[in-house]
């Protein structure tokens, strides 16, 4: 039954998620346009992936992490 709620609640959540990005399609990206101009866009895109993969890489430290402690924890 968990898994099905589960499933549920994320289906409901990407229709949502798809929705908002299409209406968000509709708007003129005036500060996008100025950035892409001037070459801050590169600046922009270059910070979100150094924080897209800071926590990426934390997620898996802390999984690397938990493994150990459960691995511990059965010996």
């Amino acid at each position: 039954m968990k898994k099905v709620l589960a499933t549920i609640v994320l289906l409901t959540l990407n229709l949502l998620l798809i929705s908002f990005s299409a209406a968000a399609q509709t708007e003129q990206a005036e500060m996008a346009d100025a950035m892409r101009s001037n070459g801050k866009i590169y600046v922009v895109v270059v910070v979100c992936l150094i924080i897209l993969f800071g926590l990426i890489g934390y997620v898996f430290r802390i999984d690397r992490k938990l493994s150990k402690l459960e691995k511990q924890q059965k010996d």
